[in-house]
């Protein structure tokens, strides 16, 4: 298991990732966690890829997920927690 820090883009990843990766048989599970709001990813990937490209992919998928929670432009919710805003409400609803 190895442990380090790794920067992405700046602006949304303003103090980087930690990376996380464990070898299990045939892949490896690369976590990257952000120090900041402690958002978590993981990928699994092939081993012979390397560990600088599968940490370039957690960090890249990682710093998808921030900005997606920072713009709102994730699942739209509603008051009832739905994910459906612009459909009227049907007569199960009321």
């Amino acid at each position: 298991m190895a442990r380090r820090n790794i920067y992405g883009d700046r602006r949304i990843l303003p103090q980087g990732a930690i990376i996380e990766m464990v070898v299990r048989g045939a892949y490896v599970k690369v976590s990257a966690i952000d120090p900041v709001t402690s958002e978590e990813v993981s990928i699994v990937g092939d081993p012979a890829a390397g560990e600088a490209r599968l940490a370039q992919e957690a960090v890249r998928k990682l710093e998808r997920m921030v900005f997606k929670k920072k713009t709102n432009r994730g699942r739209a919710d509603t008051a009832l927690g739905r994910g459906r805003q612009s459909e009227p409400p049907s007569g199960w609803d009321m």
